[in-house]
C-alpha cells in the first residue's frame, strides 16, 4: 500500500505542475501620432471645353461635366473631440461661368468615421466646405476609394463670357480641424 500511495502521490504532483497557471504583466507604451493626409487621385489637369453650336442662334454647350477625380484622406485625431473637414477654393473665377463641384458620399476600401458631403457649391475664391465630420478614418487610395468629385460649369450670364484659351483655374483643397 505504501507503494501505491506514493504513485498516487506523485501522480498528485505532476497533475498539479501541468494545470498550475503563472501570470505576469508587461506595461507597453502605445503612441498613435495625430495624422491628417489629403491628396486628390489620379494626378494631373483635366480640361473643361465648352461647344460652339453649329447653328446660329443657338447657344454654346457647356462641357460634361468631369467625374475623373477621388478624394483621398487619411485622418487620426486627438481625443478631442473635434472632427475635419474639407474645404475647396479656386484661384480665380472667369466672367460668366460658375464652377461647380460635388463630393459623392465615400466608396471603397476605408473604414472608420468618414465624411459627410455638403450640397454641391459654386466655387470663389473663399473656401468652402466640401466635406465634414470626419473623424478617425482612411478612404482607400487612389481612383474608386474615397469621394468622388464632380466638377461642372454652367453659364451663369451670358453678356459677360468672353472667348479664352487654356484659362489655368486651380482649385485648392484644404483638409482642416
Amino acid at each position: 500500500m505504501n507503494y501505491s500511495k506514493s504513485i498516487f502521490l506523485i501522480l498528485l504532483m505532476i497533475s498539479c505542475q501541468l494545470f498550475s497557471q503563472t501570470t505576469g504583466s508587461r506595461n507597453v507604451a502605445v503612441t498613435l501620432p495625430v495624422v491628417t493626409l489629403m491628396d486628390i487621385e489620379p494626378s494631373g489637369t483635366i480640361s473643361l471645353n465648352y461647344t460652339a453650336p453649329t447653328e446660329a442662334g443657338n447657344a454654346i454647350t457647356a462641357p460634361v461635366a468631369n467625374t475623373s477625380k477621388w478624394i483621398n484622406y487619411t485622418s487620426a485625431i486627438a481625443p478631442s473631440g473635434l472632427s475635419r473637414r474639407i474645404t475647396a477654393s479656386v484661384n480665380q473665377t472667369i466672367p460668366g461661368i460658375d464652377i461647380k463641384i460635388q463630393a459623392a458620399t465615400a466608396s471603397g476600401s476605408g473604414g472608420g468615421t468618414l465624411g459627410i458631403p455638403s450640397a454641391q457649391i459654386t466655387l470663389t475664391t473663399v473656401a468652402q466646405t466640401v466635406i465634414s465630420g470626419i473623424g478617425g478614418a482612411f478612404t482607400g487610395n487612389g481612383s474608386n476609394n474615397g469621394h468622388q468629385l464632380t466638377v461642372t460649369l454652367v453659364t451663369n450670364n451670358y453678356s459677360s463670357l468672353n472667348a479664352i484659351s487654356n484659362t489655368p483655374v486651380i482649385i485648392t483643397y484644404t483638409i482642416t480641424e
